[in-house]
Formats: C-alpha cells, structure tokens, sequence
C-alpha cells in the first residue's frame, strides 16, 4: 500500500480517538453524583458579574485565576449541609489547600456564617442549610494568600404579592409571638350503664311463674309489675302472720280481763302475769311474721286483703329500662335466680381509653365533651374515675365521665371521642392554626416580608385547635398570612414553583 493511500486512513482514526475521548469524558461530568448532591437553580441574580456554570459535582462553580470554588447541597439521608469541592486548573486539589466561608443571609433573618473542615475530598459545613434554599450567598476564599470574592441569590417558595392583592384575596396577616395554649386531649371512648344505677330483680320465694307482662328492651317505671308467681312458701309465711295477727288479739284481750280482776282483787296475780307473758309471747311471734313477708318483699298490711294467698306480684324496684330478662310462663323459679336487669339510663358512663403517654395530662374533675362517632349528639362532663391498674391485653388506662341522659340520646355501646381540655401552658412562639399549609412535604407558614411571601417550614407543638406551638421555623415578631392563607399558596402553584432535592 502506498504512503499516499495511508494518510487518509491514519487521519480518520486520530479523528475517531479525538472525538471519543472527548464524549466519554462529557459523559463522565454530566453524570457525576448528580444524584447524590443538591442542584442550585432558579438563580435570581449573580453578584460579581459571574456567569452561572456547573460544576463536575453538579453544583455551581465559581472560578478566578484558574482558582475554583464549587458549591453544592448535599442532603441524601442527612439533613442539608453545604459540601464545597476545590479545583485549580479545573483539577481537583485536597479540601485543605484553601479557606473557604459562606455568608447566607434570608428575607427577615440574621446573616448566618457558615465555617468549613475539610472532609473526605471535600470541605463540610458546620451547620444545617435549612428550607427553603432561598437566600442571597457570599463565598469568601483564600488561597496562597490571595482572596477571592463570589456571590449569588436563588428564591424557591417565595411570591410576591402587593397589599392590593392581599385585600383582594381576604388574607390576614398575624404577627407569631407568646401565647396561651389550651391543649385538647382527644381520646376514643364507648359510652356504657351506669354500674351503680344497675339492679338485677330475684323472686325472693321460689315458686311457678303464672304471669309475665313485660318485656325485654321496655322502658318501665318504678313499682311496675315484672312477674307474677304462685309460692306455696310465701302462702305458708302469709298464713304464719294471720294466725299471729289473730294470736294477738286474743291474747290483748285475755290481758286486759285478768288485769281488771286482778285489780278488783278477784284473781290472783299468778294469773294476770301468766296472761301478760302470753301476750308478749304473741307480739313477738306477730313480728317474727311481720319480718319474714317484709324480707321477701311482701307487705304484711296488705294480706289480709288477698283472696289467694299464695299468689304474688315481683315488680320493679326503679324506672329503667329491662336490659334482661331470663323468666317465662310455667317456669319453676328459686328465690335467687336473677329473672331481669332493670338499668336506670338517666345517667351514663362515657369510658374513655387513655394511652400511657397521656395518663400526665389527665386528672379527676377535668371537663370533658363527648361526641358520638356517628351522630351529631354530644354531651360534656367531668372525669369522675381514673384507673389505677392498665389493662393487661391493651396497656391502656380508662378514665370515666358521667354523661346526663334524661333525653335518653345516650345509648350503651355507642362508640364516642372524648375532647378533655388539659392546663394552660404558656408558649414563647404561636400561630394560628388556619395559617397552617402543607407544602411539598412541609408544614408551613407564608412569612410576611414586604411584598413577598416565602414559605416557613416549622417544628410545631402542642395545640388547642386555634393555635398551636412554633418550635423552630418561625421566630416571635415575624408576620405570616393567617386567614384565607390558602391563596398564597395557590399563586405559589401558579407561578410554577418546584422544590429542588
């Protein structure tokens, strides 16, 4: 082969090299950590007349006399830090070969100065660059005894918004500060009887139901038949006190003759003591009687006036309502078998569950409101009863209110929540709740800055639903958009803003 013929085939392969030498090493920049590192954009304005560039780490580089500086945000699995990479030469050079600071400065916020360590191959920051990654930035560098002056300003989460606008969209403006907090404890609850307004109705003498007039879920009122039994005992212990009562009558009246006798000197003594024994004899053996009807509650003044004496009525020792019943026509009963529950439902327990954490917050005679899941009923109260013990299944205490219920709303199984208003506690930093606003995955605030809006991610604590605790985000002083702050976050979206990771 000729020499001729080689030079264009020698040509072309230089050529080749060239050119793929110079897209792996394109391929190389563009893709460097670009995913480990935060990338600055929306740049507002460059100070020193600089024009923006990025960087192999995929920040923004400032460079004077083949001196570089760049600077990223670093912020996978670690809160945002600045991590700033030296290069001479477009070299990388180790992180100590320079003194690097960062001035930071926010709308309404102290200049913050950030100093640096070397790290790795790069230089860290010593303090967390928070949200939003909106400020104005001033790099001082000093190398060889040369200084070197960069800056730059980026917004994100910020609008601008006149007080025209601001009167037109109906937002308030409140200024953060001291407040009194009135915390509100919700607890899941179930509303049940009232154990003391509970009575469990017996016969009190066995015999054979002939009649059962009531039933099961009536409401009743108190005296109400529930039974009527036929008892061969009772009619025995009737019988006892009619033969006392005639017992009596015969021995008063024995007493009373050989008193007069005794008297008028006609019999002896003997005689008018042995018809007074006889007739104490009589009164106790009327009482006896008397007792045994009343502990199987019959009424001895009334069995004389019966036609059948071994029937009787069992009725109903209050009003309430018949939550049991275990009796029916022809059954032979014992005198403690338990043959209805009868529940006055004047009253009701609401038994609240109270977690572990909460048991500090809570103490007798806290007012209470209780509201039904379901329906619109609620009631208020006080907390009458604290578990001391917590339930060995759930690890929860229970804490009771007594709920009115003359209305009869009240039902026992209701599911409820229970809203108890805890102590007052005083709070350095408070905003309104209805300023609250969620944004990209923050809980924010809209700061006040002149005519700019800029979002205020925040730390919060405890609340009472009007306001809540501020425990970093906001500082006492600064105003923010209260009222209708949604609209500053709808003309947020329309202007685009993304957040930057």
């Amino acid at each position: 082969m000729s020499e001729t013929n080689i030079k264009p085939i020698v040509l072309v392969i230089v050529i080749g090299t060239i050119l793929g030498t110079l897209i792996l090493n394109l391929e190389k920049s563009d893709l460097a950590e670009i995913d480990d590192h935060h990338a600055f954009s929306n740049s507002a304005s460059e100070d020193f007349a600089h024009k923006e560039q990025i960087g192999p780490r995929g920040g923004k580089i400032f460079t004077t006399d083949n001196f570089s500086v760049e600077v990223t945000i670093f912020e996978k699995g670690v809160d945002p830090q600045f991590r700033l990479y030296l290069y001479e030469n477009d070299q990388p050079i180790p992180p100590d070969q320079a003194n690097v600071g960062i001035t930071l400065s926010r709308l309404g916020r102290s200049a913050q100065l950030f100093s640096f360590r070397p790290v790795g191959d790069y230089l860290l920051g010593d303090q967390v660059v928070d949200e939003p990654h909106s400020f104005d930035i001033a790099i001082t560098a000093e190398r060889h005894g040369k200084e070197f002056n960069w800056g730059y300003s980026q917004a994100e989460a910020r609008i601008e918004m006149t007080t025209d606008t601001l009167s037109s969209t109906g937002i308030r403006i409140e200024t953060a500060g001291p407040a009194t907090i009135r915390p509100n404890l919700q607890l899941p609850g179930i509303i049940a009887f009232n154990h003391h307004n509970i009575v469990r109705v017996v016969p009190r003498a066995p015999g054979i139901v002939l009649e059962v007039p009531r039933h099961l879920g009536e409401q009743i009122g108190e005296g109400t038949v529930l039974a009527v039994v036929e008892s061969q005992l009772l009619a025995d212990l009737r019988s006892q006190y009619l033969a006392a009562q005639k017992r009596i009558t015969l021995a008063n009246i024995n007493f009373e003759r050989e008193k007069q006798l005794w008297e008028e000197k006609i019999t002896a003594k003997q005689e008018y003591l042995t018809t007074q024994q006889l007739k104490a004899e009589a009164e106790i053996a009327l009482e006896l009687a008397e007792a045994k009807l009343h502990a199987i509650g019959d009424r001895p003044e009334a069995v004389s006036t019966l036609k059948k004496l071994t029937r009787y009525e069992i009725r109903s020792p209050i009003s309430g309502l018949i939550t049991t019943k275990s009796v029916a026509r022809g059954q032979v009963i014992k005198e403690d078998t338990e043959i209805f529950t009868v529940v006055d439902t004047s009253t009701m327990y609401a038994d609240l569950t109270v977690y572990p954490k909460d048991l500090g917050a809570i103490r007798l005679g806290q007012k209470a409101v209780i509201k039904s899941t379901a329906t619109n009923i609620t009631g208020t109260g006080e907390i009458t009863y604290i578990s001391a013990m917590l339930n060995t299944q759930t690890r929860t205490a229970m804490a009771r209110i007594i709920l009115d219920n003359t209305a009869g709303l009240w039902r026992d199984g209701m599911f409820v929540n229970g809203n108890i208003s805890t102590e007052e506690i005083e709070v350095p930093v408070a905003v309104y709740m209805d300023g609250l606003q969620t944004l990209f995955d923050w809980t924010v605030v809209f700061g006040r800055y002149g005519d700019y809006f800029e979002a205020r991610p925040l730390e919060l604590g405890i609340n009472d639903g009007e306001k809540v605790e501020v425990l970093s985000g906001l500082h006492a002083g600064e105003q923010y958009a209260a009222g209708n702050s949604f609209a500053v976050k709808a003309e947020l979206g329309k202007s685009g803003a993304e957040h930057d990771h």
